[in-house]
């Protein structure tokens, strides 16, 4: 149980965790995946081998931790997180074993500096936080229609696959009993479970790029890692392991304009929410940023937004074509956004920070999304 005496522990002590919170995350992996090699099929590997997952879980900890006394308030910033976890079929159980190696890991790196009294601050404290995130969870899977309905990985066969880009495809895929689907929130993922060739069972989100139907999925993948590979490997009527959609990054049920800023790949779930907003009678804007120009993707579809009314605009760093900005996104761009609009933006961290950073309508008014375990944009919502 939290007392006076153990939060002052906890926030006296953050600084010299974080001072140390990359070697202590490191240290926390390697124990976890040699004590636990099952959760291997849980955690990204490409992520862990790039160290981002490892950095981003430092910067979470420990925002959580100066935060002790005040979990309530992160309740906003982290759903997010909660979702992510939803579509990995994350369970209560799983946070005694993180916890665990979380805190043996605080004392291997640390050694005498971790005192007693500091380690059992740490482990209560710790307690806190996963029993936050046990609850809230609890209450996603409880009112969420699809979770409700779509319990674990289920199979899913591939209907139909259209090559995008050169390195981007879409692949539509249906239950492989024919079973209707619930509706789904547009903007949000699905999880696909892939097994390697080495027996590791691989998990990554791809957002879904058009709305629900009831009947199927459709998503939009750029191969760029070892899921992504095989996905591009695979043909028409094979199948894949699906999770229940998830994501928190969501168009907003309103008649404002819809402006929707997209880096590369990140065009992918404001896609789903152009087609949405054109279908509701919005004001629809979308900016569409890409390297070269000769190799744009999804262009059937943004032509077919143009002719329903909305208003594309196209940049590139390379090859500009006739119509399009040569170059990215420019401060007045952003400036100039209608302040009154639903201001959505998905891509590199790199545009989003520009976007934030320029960006002069009403705060809530600006929603993003990062592919991938976030470094430095909402440091409580950069988990997993």
């Amino acid at each position: 149980m939290l007392t006076s005496s153990t939060i002052a522990i906890i926030k006296s002590t953050v600084p010299v965790l974080a001072e140390h919170g990359h070697s202590i995350t490191r240290v926390f992996y390697q124990r976890l995946f040699d004590n636990h090699p099952e959760m291997k099929h849980i955690f990204n590997q490409s992520n862990q081998k790039n160290d981002r997952q490892s950095q981003a879980l430092a910067t979470a900890v420990y925002a959580a931790a100066a935060h002790i006394d005040r979990l309530e308030e992160l309740k906003p910033t982290l759903l997010p997180v909660l979702h992510k976890h939803r579509s990995l079929q994350i369970k209560p159980f799983m946070y005694d074993i993180v916890g665990t190696e979380l805190i043996g890991a605080i004392q291997d790196v640390l050694g005498d500096v971790a005192t007693p009294d500091i380690i059992d601050a740490w482990t209560i404290g710790y307690g806190e936080i996963a029993q936050l995130f046990i609850s809230l969870e609890a209450e996603l899977y409880q009112q969420d229609e699809q979770a409700i309905a779509f319990e674990g990985y289920q199979p899913f066969v591939i209907e139909t696959i259209t090559l995008e880009s050169s390195d981007i495809k879409s692949f539509t895929l249906r239950p492989t009993d024919g079973r209707p689907l619930a509706p789904y929130q547009t903007g949000q993922y699905v999880t696909v479970r892939l097994q390697a060739p080495d027996g590791l069972w691989q998990n990554r989100q791809y957002s879904l790029t058009t709305v629900t139907n009831g009947t199927s999925y459709t998503i939009g993948v750029k191969q760029d890692g070892s899921v992504s590979n095989q996905l591009h490997g695979l043909s028409v009527g094979d199948s894949v392991l699906l999770s229940a959609p998830a994501g928190s990054f969501t168009l907003s049920d309103s008649y404002a304009p819809f402006v929707g800023l997209a880096g590369g790949i990140g065009l992918t779930p404001l896609l789903a929410m152009t087609e949405a907003a054109l279908e509701t009678g919005r004001k629809t804007t979308l900016y569409v940023a890409v390297q070269d120009d000769h190799d744009r993707p999804f262009t059937e579809q943004l032509a077919r937004f143009e002719e329903q009314g909305a208003t594309i605009l196209r940049y590139a760093e390379r090859n500009a074509l006739p119509g399009t900005t040569p170059g990215r996104l420019s401060i007045d761009d952003v400036t100039n956004i209608d302040g009154t609009a639903d201001t959505y933006v998905c891509g590199p961290e790199a545009m989003i920070q520009f976007v934030r950073r320029h960006f002069s309508g009403q705060p809530d008014k600006l929603h993003f999304e990062v592919f991938g375990p976030s470094l430095a944009l909402d440091a409580p919502t950069a988990v997993s």
